[in-house]
């Protein structure tokens, strides 16, 4: 993985050449990525659903982070990335079944590690019961949580420093274990503040238009 190539560009867009994943991060390049955030309607609430990173993962294991993400390689167009879908919750999602929210910059920075996204962002609704949907790829993903998006929009607008959350662990044996905890901005992978907000922002403006064209919805 931390060979493969990517796309890399300057701090307008503009794509200057490829590089490998690890020197991406250890030179701080720019590159695409892509993030889609899963939202479900539960006792006529909004949720938003944040996945638990494994931990095997090399970075921000067993944080919580956006619902499926991914690198584009140099090889793949922005569609292409909705195989990170399925691939991580075992999830079979159209393209064109998300609703885009935009390019957004997103910057991650510690020691030996210099993260510089372009992110494009997209929105999903799920109109069942997700967490009996999902088959989550333990290699990627321990767990899966479901937070009122109202108090997430506030944790991402630095309004709160926590949030309730439920949803499940995978055990073991491959069952899912229910949890309910209480998240903190420090359990959560540090992006930037200027993209959680944007964000926040999106998201907001999606459901203020589906509120309104689908009363009571």
């Amino acid at each position: 993985m931390e060979t493969e190539k990517l796309r890399v560009f300057d701090e307008f867009g503009q794509q200057i050449g490829e590089a490998s994943r690890k020197e991406v991060h250890q030179r701080g390049y720019w590159h695409e990525t892509f993030h889609c955030w899963v939202v479900s309607r539960i006792n006529g609430k909004d949720y938003i659903h944040l996945q638990l990173r494994s931990p095997l993962k090399k970075d921000f294991a067993n944080l919580f982070d956006i619902t499926a993400a991914g690198h584009l390689t140099a090889e793949e167009t922005v569609e292409d990335g909705i195989r990170e879908v399925e691939e991580e919750l075992g999830l079979a999602v159209e393209f064109d079944d998300l609703i885009p929210l935009g390019t957004i910059k997103d910057q991650i920075h510690s020691e030996g590690f210099l993260d510089n996204e372009r992110c494009h962002n997209f929105l999903y609704f799920a109109t069942e019961n997700l967490d009996a949907m999902l088959e989550l790829q333990k290699e990627e993903v321990a767990g899966m949580a479901a937070v009122e998006f109202k108090a997430f929009a506030e944790l991402c607008f630095g309004e709160r420093t926590e949030i309730e959350a439920k949803g499940f662990k995978v055990a073991d044996d491959g069952s899912k274990k229910p949890i309910a905890l209480t998240i903190h901005v420090q359990d959560i992978v540090p992006h930037s503040s200027s993209y959680l907000e944007e964000v926040a922002k999106g998201i907001t403006h999606v459901l203020e238009q589906r509120q309104n064209s689908f009363p009571g919805k």
